[in-house]
């Protein structure tokens, strides 16, 4: 009896000694995520029911829901929110789809072949929003770009189109580069997501007849949600983020057409040094990419 009641204690000793060496490790990682991620995000809330500005001189006056209130009266904001939207509604979906059925096609190859095309997806990934940015530049040039060159020698069109200058077409060209970019990562996890499939299960279903298409949508896609519910969020969120693209091609324009609410906030902030009335913003945005997230997290737990 007396060494059945030493060894709960013993083990709870030693469960307590582990608890306490695991949060000594992640300590330096607390110390990062407290200092670099809540108390800023504690200061943004703070400061969005503020006057405040960046100026030498200037003065925060409390206003409570002031900013607020003038955000949603402000029709750049509401072009920019709406612009974000469109992004986020066209690229996710495409993002997944395109991801998910090159990785089917991909996972079918073997060796250095599969690496290879892994590679070549992922590469933009890694690559530097800069050099991309300064590649799809050069591609959408009005007068000397790749598209107007390839499109005019094949007759398509008859002159040359300012992709990035016309409100009719930046947003959609801005689409396509963020497409690019984005493709490379769920690619790469999904075909890790086709390797665990269980193929015993896939070979049940393919002996009691199932089709490649129902083998891949009743088998292969349920074991893959986890995957998909990730991919799902993270490229929701980037998309919600998108400004580099847009500070470097269009800074918001032509009259607005590519202003996004992260390029805005970014204007807001530090060009206009409007500190409360972007903070504002950013709350608005991070309650937005929440409840999305959230939404993401629900209908996938159901599926």
């Amino acid at each position: 009896m007396a060494k059945n009641k030493a060894q709960p204690a013993m083990s709870r000793a030693l469960v307590r000694r582990e608890t306490i060496s695991g949060y000594i490790f992640m300590i330096p990682s607390l110390i990062f995520f407290v200092g670099f991620v809540i108390i800023p995000m504690i200061s943004c809330i703070y400061t969005s029911f503020f006057d405040a500005n960046l100026t030498a001189n200037g003065q925060d006056t409390f206003i409570g829901f002031g900013n607020y209130v003038e955000l949603f009266q402000d029709e750049i904001f509401r072009k920019a929110l709406l612009n974000t939207f469109i992004i986020v509604v066209v690229s996710v979906p495409i993002t997944c789809v395109f991801s998910l059925w090159v990785s089917s096609v991909i996972y079918k190859l073997r060796g250095p072949l599969l690496s290879a095309f892994r590679c070549i997806f992922y590469l933009p990934v890694v690559t530097g929003s800069v050099a991309v940015t300064v590649v799809w530049k050069w591609i959408y040039n009005y007068r000397t770009g790749v598209l107007n060159g390839v499109l005019t020698s094949l007759g398509i069109i008859d002159s040359n189109i300012n992709w990035l200058g016309n409100p009719n077409t930046a947003l959609a060209c801005i689409i396509v580069i963020l497409l690019t970019t984005s493709v490379g990562q769920p690619i790469v996890l999904y075909v890790s997501a086709l390797g665990n499939v269980d193929n015993t299960l896939v070979e049940a279903a393919q002996v009691d007849g199932a089709t490649d298409l129902q083998v891949f949508w009743r088998i292969k896609c349920p074991q893959m949600m986890p995957t998909t519910l990730y991919i799902l969020v993270i490229t929701t969120i980037n998309s919600f983020q998108c400004f580099a693209l847009i500070q470097l091609l269009t800074s918001g324009g032509p009259t607005n057409s590519t202003n996004t609410v992260m390029y805005y906030i970014y204007y807001t902030a530090f060009k206009l040094y409007r500190l409360g009335y972007g903070n504002a913003m950013g709350v608005i945005l991070a309650i937005f990419i929440a409840l999305l997230s959230a939404l993401q997290f629900r209908l996938a737990k159901e599926r």
